[in-house]
């Protein structure tokens, strides 16, 4: 494949990631700084800010807590049962986080504002933290603890001085991922009666369409990101953490909790309760009190193969176009090709509502008739879930011997004929892992398909969250069941696959 023509392709998919942050610019440019010092320099925004401060301060720890403590329950002790917890532990992912206030609310209806937030959200969000601390866990040689135990340490001092540094990575990472979908969720704060500068844009946009107040919120969300990812940079540090010499890591002995075992039991079974009960026991509940009158099975279908179309459509989208910048980065990395790939990493840490904006403001001025249309939704589930495919693809790619591409062409094929013959038949597993992912993150994004879908375009998540607006709790049930089990598959393969990557 000729590198002039894979680094223009990269280029092209770059520059289309760099809309929304150019959208950004334009409008601040456009608006004039007197009117942007208006808009943001006011006590709105400073509200907005404390809240999101707040929001950030609490939900956060709350869940590296339950996140680790959940991972080394399941990861290094004799906990019964530990394999069913620990996939306990990740099924949350498959429950949308609108979803779960949507039960909580509904069994709890006075729960609303920051405590009601900060619940939710741990509840909604703490498996992302978990994954990757569960995985950390299995590769820290624990040879390392046997030796601080033989210099006098006891099992916390163990514990608190050798393997929680040793997660720092897992925990800054996971704890950036809380961070950002903090930032970016709309529905579980509109429905728990809390605003942040998601739900405050959502509500501007709506009610003025794309005036200079939503701009200049979507500006300070923005910064926000920013600061966000500079503080993870910062927390994480240049800590070396593989670890160095001959052989290989000795097996993991599991730590006997002996008296201490049903008072752990109690963690997960808790964590378990809150995070999965109440949302399938309020989904049972709102299905039996609604009977078979809520089964519109025209409109179920509607919105369930509507979903799927998307989903399907747009995770091909973009795993399609991080094709060019994954083998880039694997096959000729360079500081230009850096730069590229950031771009493409960058436009996933911004919110839907953002990228929504800044595409509505793009297709009215610029190109009318892609407004509302359904070019322009698949456009928006590419620039948000890039990263998503880059990374799957990415390593499936690395894998790829790069001598079989030379021996291909050696034999007369092409360099691109070499590439989608040889290398990519050989990410096949990668590229479906990377589709099956941001096919998870489009069943359940809610913002930009409120903002850009067509007039008439019913997907599971709108209808429900049309549903619930107008209070039927019960008619919306079966579009949140559906949901999940759409999600549910997908969120064990992604389970499964972080199991596999440390296994190798």
């Amino acid at each position: 494949m000729p590198f002039l023509s894979v680094f223009g392709l990269a280029g092209i998919v770059a520059a289309f990631s760099l809309l929304p942050l150019g959208f950004v610019i334009w409008v601040t440019v456009q608006t004039g700084w007197d009117t942007v010092i208006a808009l943001v320099f006011r006590g709105r925004v400073g509200e907005l800010l404390i809240n999101t401060v707040l929001l950030e301060v609490w939900t956060i720890p709350l869940s590296i807590i339950l996140a680790v403590s959940l991972a080394w329950l399941t990861e290094r002790t004799d906990l019964p049962g530990a394999r069913l917890w620990a996939w306990l532990a990740v099924a949350p992912l498959a429950v949308p986080a609108f979803v779960h206030s949507y039960a909580w609310i509904s069994i709890a209806p006075s729960l609303h504002g920051l405590s009601g937030g900060v619940l939710v959200s741990v509840l909604a969000y703490f498996p992302f933290l978990y994954l990757p601390v569960a995985a950390q866990m299995r590769r820290v040689d624990p040879a390392m603890e046997d030796v601080g135990a033989s210099l006098g340490l006891g099992p916390w001092r163990v514990f608190f001085r050798v393997l929680l540094p040793q997660l720092r990575f897992a925990i800054c990472g996971g704890s950036l991922l809380i961070g950002l979908h903090l930032l970016a969720e709309y529905g579980l704060f509109v429905m728990i009666r809390f605003d942040t500068f998601a739900t405050a844009i959502v509500d501007q946009f709506q009610s003025t369409f794309n005036g200079p107040a939503a701009n200049m919120l979507a500006g300070v969300l923005v910064l926000c990101c920013a600061g966000l990812l500079g503080l993870e940079v910062l927390i994480r540090g240049n800590e070396r953490y593989a670890r160095v010499g001959s052989g290989s890591a000795r097996p993991i002995t599991k730590h006997r909790l002996g008296w201490f075992t049903l008072p752990c039991l109690l963690i997960p079974l808790i964590t378990s309760a809150l995070a999965l009960g109440v949302p399938f026991v309020t989904l049972t509940r709102w299905l039996i009190a609604g009977g078979t009158a809520v089964w519109n099975l025209d409109a179920i279908s509607t919105a369930f193969s509507t979903t799927l179309f998307l989903a399907v459509a747009g995770a091909l989208l973009a795993t399609v176009a991080v094709i060019p910048m994954a083998w880039l980065s694997v096959r000729a990395p360079g500081r230009v090709q850096r730069v590229l790939e950031a771009c493409h990493y960058y436009v996933g840490s911004l919110p839907g509502v953002v990228v929504a904006l800044a595409l509505v403001t793009i297709t009215v001025r610029v190109v009318l008739p892609l407004y509302q249309t359904a070019a322009t939704l698949l456009l928006a589930y590419a620039l948000l879930f890039l990263p998503r495919a880059l990374v799957g693809l990415r390593a499936s790619i690395a894998q790829a011997p790069v001598e079989l591409e030379r021996a291909a062409m050696a034999l007369g094929r092409t360099p691109a004929q070499a590439v989608m013959q040889i290398t990519m038949r050989l990410a096949t597993p990668g590229a479906a892992a990377s589709i099956a992912l941001v096919a998870l993150g489009i069943t359940n994004e809610l913002t930009a398909t409120l903002m850009l879908a067509p007039n008439g375009t019913r997907t599971l998540a709108t209808e429900f969250w049309a549903l619930t607006s107008e209070i039927d709790y019960a008619a919306a049930a079966p579009y949140a069941l559906m949901m999940v089990v759409l999600s549910l598959p997908l969120t064990l393969l992604l389970h499964a696959q972080s199991k596999r990557i440390v296994g190798r």
